[in-house]
């Protein structure tokens, strides 16, 4: 039996910001809700700000989107695997335009700026600050593989518009960033933000409205253990595809089961309820069906993690990603070798396991070079 434990992504070893902490007496509140003004544009601000960096370095994580029953409007964020993107002022590079000179770890991304998810987020970033006698020059590093239904593209955006922003002193709110992450989406993979607001924001993020914009924040408990054990198998499953593959109209008695989950899987962050989380995920009854049988093996797949003692399983994303919920690191590295065996033995597919944990802090500055 030919079975690859490697895993495709790249570890990586991060700081933690001091934004982690609450270094007060004051209470955390559990849920944070930001309103997004779409209306924003450079006329916001009275000057264009000079770079404070001659260079920056971002990191943005991948993403759990839709979470089961949370189609289009939830998603998280997931640590120690993403993107970088370096940043630098470039003499040579057209005030008021970005250059890509590089991309390393993902083939099949194309270097212009107007075709690049990074650089359509970069270019949004520098028309909100009103960036127009600077040139700039990105080099993305891609730590996600394309089309693993992880948040390829919006942890590319996120990353960018992280650093644009960085570069300039910060002037910009996260709800501002997300809105330019967004715009790369919406040219990529479509107008959701499942993906791109946990990523700039990190931990859970839920979309109460798309317009206007209205993101809110679930902070899942501190003292609580959380992990993701993600299994991708050797499969391409295509954005568009499966987006097509989910009915356009669904029955009342589904939409009502669904709305049930998608409640409990809020009250399972906020509670830190792993056993309920773990149910309300597993119990998509509109888009994971849908989408199961185009990927090999996937039911076999999911039947193995629960049996081998997993809270939930479902599809990462539109997939092909498989993510199943665990309190316990090595028990998640079993029950991740248990779906690898799964995936061959149901699907005849190849594939490759990592246990990660929620990343509560999301797209952030790693390393600079003052001017």
């Amino acid at each position: 039996m030919a079975i690859c434990n490697q895993s495709p992504f790249k570890t990586l070893t991060l700081p933690s910001p001091k934004t982690l902490f609450n270094t007060t007496n004051s209470p955390i509140p559990n849920f944070q809700s930001i309103k997004c003004n779409t209306s924003l544009s450079c006329k916001t601000l009275i000057a264009e700000p000079e770079p404070i960096f001659t260079s920056v370095k971002t990191f943005a994580p991948a993403t759990f989107a839709n979470i089961g029953p949370g189609y289009d409007f939830l998603g998280c964020a997931i640590d120690g695997v993403g993107d970088y993107v370096t940043l630098s002022v470039d003499p040579n590079v057209k005030p008021g335009h970005i250059a890509i000179s590089s991309i390393t770890g993902a083939k099949g991304l194309k270097k212009d700026p107007l075709w690049n998810c990074a650089g359509i987020a970069a270019i949004s970033t520098m028309k909100m600050l009103g960036i127009k006698s600077i040139g700039l020059s990105l080099i993305l590093d891609k730590g996600l593989p394309l089309g693993s239904g992880l948040g390829s593209s919006a942890a590319s955006a996120a990353a960018a518009a992280v650093a644009v922003n960085e570069m300039f002193g910060g002037r910009l709110s996260v709800s501002d960033l997300v809105l330019a992450g967004l715009d790369s989406e919406a040219k990529v993979s479509g107008y959701h933000a499942d993906n791109v607001a946990p990523a700039i924001m990190g931990g859970f993020v839920l979309i109460r409205s798309y317009d206007p914009l209205e993101l809110i924040q679930l902070k899942f408990p501190f003292e609580k253990d959380l992990f993701f054990v993600l299994v991708s198998p050797e499969f391409e499953a295509p954005t568009k595809e499966m987006r097509k593959a989910v009915a356009k109209e669904i029955s009342l008695k589904d939409h009502t089961w669904n709305s049930s989950q998608a409640g409990a899987l809020v009250a399972a962050v906020l509670q830190g309820d792993l056993s309920l989380f773990g149910k309300a995920m597993s119990s998509d009854k509109i888009v994971e069906p849908a989408r199961a049988p185009l990927i090999p093996g996937m039911q076999g797949v999911k039947r193995a993690a629960l049996e081998a003692g997993a809270f939930g399983c479902t599809i990462s994303g539109a997939g092909p990603t498989v993510v199943a919920v665990i309190d316990d690191e090595e028990k998640g590295k079993e029950i991740g070798s248990t779906m690898v065996e799964a995936f061959f033995k149901e699907g005849n597919l190849k594939a490759s396991a990592t246990v990660r944990s929620l990343d509560r802090v999301g797209a952030r500055l790693v390393g600079s070079e003052p001017r």
